[in-house]
């Protein structure tokens, strides 16, 4: 009988700590599923970035770009500047991704249903390597961000190596289309305006603080760029025609030398918007042939 007792003691043993073992297995297991991010990216460049670093998300913005596959059935959270904070809500993030620019869009609304929305600096291509890096580190994910910030760097080493083979930088204005309201001037402070800078073009137009300025016809005369860059980031179909029109009834644009020697360039997604995304690399070698253009390529 003692035998019997021993053994059913040593059989009884064996399967509480079975048991305990699986129940330490089974709360680690949820408490990992507890800490997964969920993510909500609420602009087209944060849903590049993401896709870059291979991270889940549970919500994309409502946008007319191809997201990347692996997103194409994640829930829609509306336009970039004008995002459904009920639909943002609803999905329990951990955390909503935005851009510094847009950040007069995330209002009363947010605050009340105690959403802080974490603003990305995507105002140059240093600021883009910047926030890669960053986020590659929050969420384990370093090699992939080493990996796309040395897909930029090769791509800045070319543009400068074609830069140093010419003696004078071309003078450069960049214009930014509103649809249905004219447009406005993009200076050395804006992304492309950095491109611009990288790619060995000077910015006729320059501040310490501002993105964006208002433009004024006798300040753009005096200036004469030489290359004219016409970014169209949001509807293209209505900003490029209205471009061309105003090109056309002003006659000031054909005093400039830009327009003389068509060397005037819409500038349209994917590769080129308001803020940097991992379109940059191929921006860069665009916007370079543009200011340098080959013999007889002034395309």
């Amino acid at each position: 009988m003692k035998g019997s007792r021993k053994i059913a003691l040593i059989v009884l043993t064996i399967i509480l700590t079975v048991g305990l073992a699986g129940g330490l297995l089974i709360h680690q297991k949820a408490a990992s599923r507890s800490k997964k991010p969920r993510i909500i990216a609420t602009t087209y460049a944060v849903v590049q970035i993401a896709a870059k670093l291979d991270l889940p998300l549970v919500g994309v913005p409502t946008t007319q770009n191809k997201l990347p596959q692996r997103y194409a059935n994640v829930a829609r959270v509306g336009s970039p500047m004008n995002p459904s904070v009920e639909k943002i809500a609803s999905l329990k993030p951990t955390v909503v991704y935005s851009v510094t620019t847009l950040r007069d869009q995330f209002g009363k609304a947010f605050k009340q249903r105690h959403i802080q929305p974490y603003f990305l600096d995507l105002t140059s291509v240093s600021k883009l390597k910047q926030t890669i890096k960053s986020m590659g580190k929050r969420y384990q994910r370093t090699a992939q961000a080493s990996k796309a910030v040395n897909e930029i760097n090769r791509s800045q080493v070319q543009v400068k190596r074609i830069t140093k083979q010419h003696g004078k930088h071309p003078r450069v204005l960049i214009l930014m289309g509103l649809p249905g309201a004219g447009y406005l001037i993009a200076t050395n402070r804006s992304y492309v305006g950095d491109l611009v800078a990288l790619a060995g073009g000077d910015n006729v137009f320059s501040s310490t603080n501002q993105e964006f300025m208002q433009p004024n016809d006798e300040a753009i005369k005096r200036a004469n760029p030489q290359v004219i860059l016409r970014l169209a980031h949001a509807l293209p179909q209505i900003v490029i025609p209205q471009f061309k029109s105003e090109f056309k009834s002003d006659p000031m644009w054909r005093t400039l030398a830009a327009v003389k020697h068509h060397r005037v360039y819409d500038l349209t997604e994917p590769n080129f918007d308001a803020t940097a995304n991992m379109r940059a690399p191929q921006a860069l070698k665009i916007i370079s042939k543009w200011l340098y253009p080959q013999r007889g390529d002034t395309r």
